[in-house]
C-alpha cells in the first residue's frame, strides 16, 4: 500500500512506526468549588511552569527552534488569553474547562483569519494541553520514549515536540495535517530530519508497521518488499556518502554557477550556514529586530545586528529583506489596524510607505552596516506589485547611500510586469510560498486547499519564466528564496526557467549542490519546458523527472 502526501527534502527513511499518543480529552463542564481566587491561582502557576519548561527547551534546541518555542512560551502568557481565563474562571467554570474553552475560542479566530494566522493553531493546541496536564498532573504531550529507531507518525508536531527531537531515535516524520511552510515542515527541513506531511490515511497506520517514508516521491510505502528496503537503505548510504563529500560552489554539470545562498533570520545562524556551504545570504528576515516590540528599533541596534551578519561573509552576497510586517506579524507602532483580510492588506513594502520613518531608519542602518563591512550587501523589499512601488523603494534605498537596491515577487502582477520592474530595479528575488499562495488564491496553511499550495504548479513556473525572461533580457539577476529553492528537483527546473540563483536554508544545501552538478543547463532548460508544459503540479514534477 502506497501512502501519498507533501515530501519535506530529498531524504528516505526505513523502520517501523510509532503514533503520537492521543491528546487529552476534552474536561468535562463543570463548576469549581466558589473559590475563584484560589482557582485562578492554579491556573497562573500552570502558565508559568508550562512558559518555563518552553523557554527551558528553546534555550536547549537554540537556532530557529529557541525562536519558535519562545513564541510558543509567550502564548502562554498572553494577556488577552489570561484575561478570557479569568473571566471564565469568575463566572464559575473550572480552571482546565476555562483553559480548554478560552484556546479553542482563540484558535477558531486564527482559524478563521488564515493565512500565517492559521499556522499558530497547532502551537496554540499545544500550549493549551500542556497547561491542562500541568493542572491534572499528569505528563504534557510529546512525543513517546522507544529502544529501537522509529518514523513519528502523528495527526501534527507541536514546535515543542519537533525542536526536541531525539535524532538518534526519531528516523522520519509522517504527519496527516500541515504543509510545506508548516512549522513541522520548516524546523524538519531545519535539522535535515526526514518528513511527509497531509498524508491521508497516516493515522490508520498500525504501530510496528514498516514503512518507507521517500520525501523526494512524497510516499509512504507500507509494509513494502525487502527488494524496496534494500534499496531505500542504499539510497541512504548514498546520501550519507555525499554529504561528507568535499563542498565546493553551486555548478551545473557544464560548469554553468549557480551560486547556492542560505535563508537565514539571525546573525547567529551565520557560522552553521557558512559550514554547510553557503556562498552568502540569499534572504536574511529582519523581522526578529521589530517583532514584540512597542516600538521600532533604534538605528544603532539594528547597524550593530547587520553589522555582525555582514562580516560572517566578507566579500560575498548577502541579501537583506526589510521588514516585512502585516497579516501573521502585527506590529503596534507599524500595522494596529484589525484587517479583515491582512494577507491581502496593508503588509510589506505597503505598510513600510505608510510609515516611511520606520523604513528610512532601517535603511540607514543598513548603510551604516555596508561601509563597516566587506561583504556585498543587496537590499530589498517584500510584497511589492508594480513598477511604481518598485521605483519608489529603489529610488529611496539609492538616496540613503545603498549600492545594490531590488525587491522581493511574491504577487504575480509583479511578474506579468516584470520587464518594467527590471528597469528600475538591481535585482528581483522570487518567495515562492507567497508566488503560489497569491497565484493560485489557495491560504498557505489551510489543509482543504493544500493540493493547490505548490511550487510545482505550471502557473507558478510560468510566472518565473517571465521573471527570467526579464532578468536575462537586461542582464539582472533573479534569485529564489522560497522553499521551493530546498527541492533539488525543482531547483534544477528553477535554474532552467531563469532563474540565477538559489536560497534555502542551510540544510538542504548538499541535496540542491549534489542535483545541480548532475544536469547542464541545456537539460535544465528541457526539463523546465516539460514542467512548463504539464497540466497539473504532479504532472510537471513526472515531466521533469523524465525530460532532459
Amino acid at each position: 500500500m502506497e501512502l501519498r502526501g507533501a515530501g519535506v527534502g530529498r531524504g528516505v527513511a526505513v523502520g517501523p512506526i510509532v503514533r503520537m499518543p492521543d491528546p487529552l480529552p476534552e474536561p468535562q463542564q463543570a463548576k469549581h468549588d466558589g473559590d475563584a481566587d484560589r482557582e485562578f491561582r492554579a491556573v497562573t502557576d500552570a502558565l508559568d511552569a508550562v512558559a518555563a519548561e518552553l523557554a527551558r527547551r528553546g534555550a536547549v534546541a537554540g537556532g530557529n527552534a529557541q525562536r519558535v518555542l519562545e513564541a510558543a512560551a509567550m502564548m502562554a502568557q498572553d494577556p488577552m488569553l489570561i484575561d478570557d481565563v479569568r473571566a471564565r474562571v469568575v463566572g464559575g467554570t473550572t480552571g482546565e474547562r476555562a483553559v480548554f474553552e478560552a484556546f479553542a475560542a482563540f484558535e477558531e479566530t486564527l482559524t478563521a483569519m488564515g493565512g500565517r494566522m492559521a499556522e499558530r493553531v497547532t502551537d496554540l493546541a499545544d500550549v493549551s494541553q500542556r497547561i491542562r496536564a500541568q493542572l491534572r498532573g499528569v505528563p504534557a504531550p510529546g512525543v513517546p520514549a522507544s529502544d529501537e529507531p522509529f518514523l513519528l507518525v502523528a495527526r501534527d508536531l507541536a514546535p515543542a515536540d519537533t525542536a526536541l527531537l531525539d535524532l538518534d531515535k526519531v528516523l522520519g516524520l509522517v504527519t496527516s495535517e500541515g504543509g510545506p511552510t508548516s512549522h513541522t515542515a520548516i524546523l524538519a527541513r531545519h535539522h535535515a530530519i526526514v518528513a511527509i506531511v497531509g498524508v491521508t490515511g497516516a493515522l490508520d497506520l498500525t504501530p510496528g508497521t514498516v514503512v518507507i517514508a521517500d520525501a523526494a516521491a512524497g510516499t509512504v510505502l507500507v509494509d513494502p518488499e525487502e527488494a524496496l528496503i534494500d534499496d531505500a537503505r542504499s539510497r541512504i548510504a548514498e546520501r550519507a556518502e555525499a554529504a561528507t563529500a568535499p563542498i565546493t560552489d553551486g555548478a551545473l554539470a557544464d560548469g554553468t554557477k549557480v551560486p547556492l545562498l542560505a535563508n537565514l533570520a539571525s546573525p547567529d545562524d551565520a557560522p552553521a550556514a557558512v559550514q554547510l556551504g553557503a556562498e552568502g545570504v540569499g534572504l536574511f528576515r529582519t523581522e526578529f529586530l521589530f517583532l514584540d516590540a512597542n516600538t521600532a528599533p533604534s538605528i544603532e541596534r539594528q547597524r550593530d545586528s547587520y553589522t555582525r551578519l555582514l562580516q560572517a561573509f566578507p566579500g560575498r552576497r548577502v541579501v537583506v529583506r526589510v521588514l516585512d510586517a502585516g497579516a501573521d506579524k502585527p506590529l503596534s507602532f507599524l500595522t494596529d489596524a484589525h484587517e479583515q483580510n491582512p494577507a491581502l492588506g496593508l503588509r510589506g513594502l505597503r505598510a513600510l510607505r505608510v510609515s516611511e520613518h520606520v523604513l528610512r531608519d532601517q535603511l540607514i542602518a543598513l548603510k551604516h552596516a555596508q561601509d563597516a563591512s566587506e561583504a556585498d550587501l543587496w537590499v530589498m523589499a517584500p510584497m511589492v506589485a508594480d513598477a511604481e512601488e518598485a521605483e519608489y523603494f529603489v529610488r529611496l534605498g539609492k538616496e540613503l547611500g545603498l549600492n545594490t537596491v531590488g525587491v522581493m515577487a511574491e504577487v504575480p502582477s509583479l511578474a506579468v510586469v516584470a520587464d518594467q520592474v527590471l528597469e528600475v530595479a538591481d535585482f528581483v528575488s522570487i518567495g515562492t510560498n507567497d508566488l503560489a499562495q497569491y497565484t493560485l488564491a489557495a491560504d498557505r496553511l489551510l489543509g482543504s486547499v493544500a493540493g493547490y499550495q505548490d511550487p510545482w504548479h505550471p502557473a507558478v513556473l510560468r510566472l518565473v519564466k517571465l521573471l527570467g525572461d526579464a532578468g536575462a533580457a537586461v542582464g539582472k539577476g533573479v534569485g529564489v528564496c522560497g522553499e521551493a529553492a530546498a527541492d533539488p528537483a525543482l531547483a534544477v527546473v528553477l535554474v532552467g526557467l531563469g532563474v540565477t540563483t538559489l536560497s534555502m536554508t542551510p540544510a538542504a544545501l548538499a541535496d540542491v549542490r549534489a542535483a545541480l552538478a548532475a544536469v547542464t543547463l541545456e537539460q535544465a532548460r528541457s526539463k523546465a519546458a516539460a514542467a512548463c508544459g504539464a497540466r497539473t503540479a504532479a504532472d510537471a514534477r513526472q515531466a521533469a523527472e523524465l525530460a532532459g
